[in-house]
């Protein structure tokens, strides 16, 4: 139940490169970090990706459905515009969690990442040069 005296919360609007796909996501993030794994340095092309996390049921794709691409199982997946290849959002945690790219949405978030995650498997060339934690698992990221 919601507190009337409780200030609303923004609805966040992120999209894809090309505009084929549209969500939104409540400004209620539960965690954010800084994933420096193998699979997200994959699946970005980068050094990490920056995600969000979310329960799913707070996360509403709302134009271009039918242009996701899926990698993985219904409960554990990547999803990307099938027209540009935008990495928009994954599926974790036995399907009940949303990570959102930080990179995708469109509308500033007041989350900010509070750590960097997996840096025991993080690109040898890159530097971490910020004041975050650093955890060699998952630790400190929900």
């Amino acid at each position: 139940m919601t507190n009337p005296h409780d200030p609303p919360r923004r609805t966040l609007a992120g999209r894809c490169g090309c505009g084929a796909v549209h969500y939104t996501v409540p400004d209620a993030f539960a965690y954010a970090a800084n994933c420096h794994c193998a699979n997200c340095r994959r699946a970005t092309g980068s050094a990490f990706k920056p995600f969000g996390g979310i329960l799913r049921g707070q996360f509403q794709v709302t134009q271009g459905e039918d242009q996701l691409m899926r990698y993985g199982e219904p409960d554990g997946h990547d999803a990307r515009c099938k027209v540009c290849g935008s990495l928009l959002y994954s599926i974790v945690r036995e399907g009940e969690y949303v990570h959102v790219a930080l990179g995708s949405l469109t509308d500033a978030p007041t989350v900010r990442p509070t750590a960097h995650i997996f840096t025991g498997s993080k690109a040898p060339w890159f530097t971490i040069c910020d004041d975050l934690p650093q955890h060699v698992g998952h630790e400190g990221a929900g």
